[in-house]
């Protein structure tokens, strides 16, 4: 009773095969494609698999990306489940407005980060960055309730928005420091810190709302830039879709 676990961002298809649907299996075989690439994946990366019992799947990237991961999974006979928000799931509760406007990435987000809270013990708070194409900063208080959260602008288009809006000033190459000096350091400086800093104030507003320091989860690509500069505990962590999608399968077993 094999477990495929699809996670399809903006950019990229990342994949990972586990024995059962269990937090905190480890995947037998995983990969990665990017999404100009992924028709190619029944006769590559996954000629090799053997065929999944289930398939779950998380995806932001539109419609025809999920028809063409579709077709690609039609050489194991097997339909995927593509994961829908809702107002509950997996020990989660969702405090949208409207539930299922959540993003599927931001709800499965939330629910590994659950379930890494609850694996050690005692209930906290916890505040889940996602830094990708968009920073996302969202809630989680002790009793898995998402309280909502934060969609920020990521560092690309930021820096993107200001060479498109003032005269002379292009992407940067450079690095963040906290005195910048040239113009380089001083673009790529203040969209992190303009990131760690609403990072900070979520922190400080989960911590007052809930009595308890929150547990900082962050992931995603440009995570390694952004984690230095929090001044916050935090833990790096790039598999929060795929314990999220983990903890969905084993309640829906």
């Amino acid at each position: 009773m094999t477990f495929l676990a699809l996670d399809i961002g903006n950019t990229r298809l990342k994949w990972a095969l586990y024995d059962e649907a269990r937090p905190g299996s480890h995947a037998r075989a995983h990969g990665a494609s990017f999404l100009e690439t992924i028709d190619d994946l029944a006769d590559g990366d996954w000629k090799q698999l053997a065929p999944p019992s289930r398939v779950l799947g998380c995806i932001v990237a539109g419609d025809a990306v999920r028809v063409r991961v579709e077709q690609q999974l039609e050489v194991w006979d097997v339909a995927p489940r593509w994961v829908v928000p809702g107002a509950q799931l997996a020990g989660v509760s969702n405090g949208y407005d409207h539930p299922s406007r959540l993003g599927a990435d931001r709800w499965v987000a939330l629910i590994g980060a659950r379930w890494r809270v609850l694996s050690r013990g005692e209930p906290r708070p916890a505040l889940v960055v996602m830094v990708g194409t968009a920073v996302t900063v969202d809630a989680l208080d002790t009793d898995g309730r998402f309280l909502g959260g934060l969609i920020l602008p990521g560092f690309g288009l930021m820096l993107k928005a200001l060479e498109m809006g003032t005269a002379g000033l292009k992407v940067p190459t450079g690095e963040v420091v906290e005195f910048p000096t040239n113009t380089s350091d001083a673009l790529m400086s203040g969209g992190a810190y303009a990131i760690a800093g609403a990072v900070r104030r979520q922190y400080r507003r989960l911590q007052a709302r809930c009595g308890q320091d929150p547990l900082v989860l962050m992931g995603g690509g440009a995570a390694v830039k952004l984690a230095p500069i929090t001044d916050l505990p935090l833990e790096h962590v790039d598999s929060l879709i795929f314990d999220g999608l983990l903890a969905i399968g084993a309640a829906e077993a």
